[in-house]
């Protein structure tokens, strides 16, 4: 894993850069947002393709666990990847929502997500 740093204004941003799915679970979401936040970064990016697919099946409760906790922190979070796979009107509609917020964004690319997690 790697983290590459990006700063706006103030605020260190994380990308996490892995060729490995780094989030199986709801603890691997709290190990790596605890990681993170120790090493004082504010917003974290991460690509789709580091999460399980559980993730994206909301009956699993495995997303709302892990963005609980990134709430829960103030720790802003931007997932990066080509949603358009996922279906299920369920989490079309919980991405719509996220996106209208501040806290979680679902992105297609690196630069929209800094531009997400700028305002």
């Amino acid at each position: 894993m790697e983290i590459k740093t990006h700063n706006i204004g103030t605020a260190r941003v994380a990308e996490v850069i892995s060729e490995t799915m780094l989030i199986k679970n709801s603890q691997d979401g709290l190990e790596l947002l605890g990681n993170l936040y120790y090493q004082d970064f504010d917003k974290t990016i991460i690509y789709e393709k580091n999460i399980t697919p559980e993730f994206f099946d909301l009956k699993t409760k495995i997303a709302g666990e892990i963005l609980q906790k990134f709430s829960n922190y103030r720790m802003r979070l931007a997932i990066v990847g080509d949603f358009s796979k996922y279906q299920s009107t369920s989490i079309q509609e919980f991405i719509f929502e996220s996106n209208t917020g501040k806290q979680v964004a679902f992105v297609n690319n690196v630069a929209e997500a800094l531009n997400k997690l700028k305002h």
